[in-house]
C-alpha cells in the first residue's frame, strides 16, 4: 500500500482520501485513477509507481462510500443520501483540479477500472475539455435486459427494506455468479485474477468486499446507462483517444465481449481513436493478473502516443 494517505476537501462535502505518486523524470502528463466497486485506491500502488517512473504524475483517490474517504452522508457502501452519481463525478473533477493546480500545463489522462471505467467515461462527458485521453478497463456498459431486471429488483428491495441497507439479491447475481463461473474455484474472489494470492489479499482486506447498499447499486446502474442516454456521449470530441482493455476469462464482462461491445458502440458513434485489447488468459483485474507487466507496458505506449497526438486533428 502507499506509505502516505493525503486528504482533499471536495466541493461535494466529502473528505477524499487520496495518494500521489510523483514522477522524478521529465513530466509528460497527469494520470488520475478511478478504482472499482468495493475496493480502494491503495490497491493501485504498483501501477501508479510504475507510471510515475515513466514520467507521469499519478493521483488515485477513494470514491465516496469506499476506502478511507469520509463524509456524513456516505458510510461504507453508499455514495450519498441523494445525487450519488453526480457527486462521485464531481469528486473526480475535484481531484483533477488539485492535480492541474499542482502540475500546470500538463495534459490529464483519466484511467478507470471496472466501475471506475464507468465513472471515468461519465466524468469525461461532464468536462469534455478536461482530459487528453480516457482509459476504460474491464468495464461493462452493455447491461440490456439484465440491467432493467436488476433495477426492477432494486426497486422492490427499496420498497420493502429501504435504500440504505445492503442488497440481498444483487451480490448473488453478480459477484457470486461470476465466481461460480471460474472452473475449480476455491475462494470467493477467484473471478478477479488467475493469481490465487490476489483473491486472498482481497478477502483479507477490511476495505474490500463490503456490502453494497441498494442505493449504491442503483447509482451504479445509473452511471452505467447515462453515457448512451440522450446521446450524452456526443459531448466528447470524436478525436479523443480512448483505450479499452478486457480479459477473455472475465465473467463480469462476458469474457470481454462487453468491452468489445463498447468499442463497436464508440466507433459507430464516430470516435476515431478507440483501441481495444482483450487479453486471452486474463480475468477481471488486469492490473492484478499474471502477465500484468505486459499490459502496463502497452498502456504506457498508448499514453505516450495519446499525449503526443492530443493536438493533432483526427485522420
Amino acid at each position: 500500500m502507499f506509505s502516505e494517505t493525503r486528504r482533499l476537501s471536495s466541493p461535494t462535502g466529502v473528505l477524499l482520501a487520496y495518494h500521489h505518486a510523483a514522477t522524478t523524470a521529465p513530466p509528460k502528463a497527469i494520470i488520475i485513477i478511478c478504482h472499482g466497486l468495493t475496493e480502494h485506491s491503495g490497491r493501485y500502488e504498483d501501477f501508479a509507481r510504475g507510471m510515475a517512473s515513466l514520467g507521469y504524475h499519478v493521483y488515485a483517490h477513494d470514491h465516496r462510500g469506499h476506502g478511507r474517504t469520509s463524509s456524513p452522508d456516505r458510510p461504507l457502501g453508499r455514495f450519498a443520501l441523494k445525487n450519488g452519481p453526480d457527486k462521485v463525478i464531481d469528486d473526480v473533477l475535484a481531484m483533477r483540479e488539485l492535480a492541474v493546480t499542482d502540475h500546470p500545463n500538463l495534459p490529464v489522462i483519466l484511467f478507470g477500472h471496472s466501475l471506475g471505467g464507468v465513472i471515468a467515461l461519465n466524468t469525461a462527458i461532464a468536462k469534455p475539455d478536461g482530459f487528453a485521453a480516457v482509459a476504460i478497463w474491464n468495464s461493462r456498459f452493455n447491461t440490456g435486459l439484465p440491467g432493467r431486471f436488476a433495477r426492477a429488483v432494486l426497486a422492490v428491495e427499496r420498497m420493502l427494506k429501504g435504500s440504505d441497507v445492503p442488497s440481498a439479491i444483487l451480490p448473488r447475481a453478480t459477484f457470486h455468479a461470476w465466481n461460480n463461473q471460474i472452473p475449480g474455484h476455491k475462494g470467493d474472489h477467484d473471478w478477479l485474477s488467475s493469481d490465487p494470492e490476489v483473491g486472498r489479499r482481497f478477502a483479507d482486506d477490511p476495505l474490500c468486499g463490503f456490502d453494497v447498499s441498494v442505493s449504491m447499486w442503483d447509482d451504479v446502474f445509473e452511471l452505467t446507462e447515462r453515457p448512451f442516454r440522450n446521446s450524452a456521449i456526443s459531448a466528447l470530441s470524436k478525436a479523443l483517444p480512448i483505450n479499452l482493455v478486457g480479459g477473455r476469462q472475465d465473467p463480469a464482462t462476458h469474457g470481454g465481449r462487453d468491452v468489445e461491445w463498447l468499442a463497436r458502440r464508440l466507433s459507430s458513434s464516430g470516435f476515431s481513436r478507440v483501441t481495444c485489447q482483450i487479453y486471452p488468459d486474463m480475468r477481471h483485474e488486469t492490473l492484478q493478473e499474471v502477465g500484468r507487466e505486459a499490459a502496463m507496458g502497452e498502456f504506457a505506449d498508448w499514453c505516450e502516443a495519446a499525449v503526443k497526438r492530443r493536438l493533432q486533428p483526427s485522420g
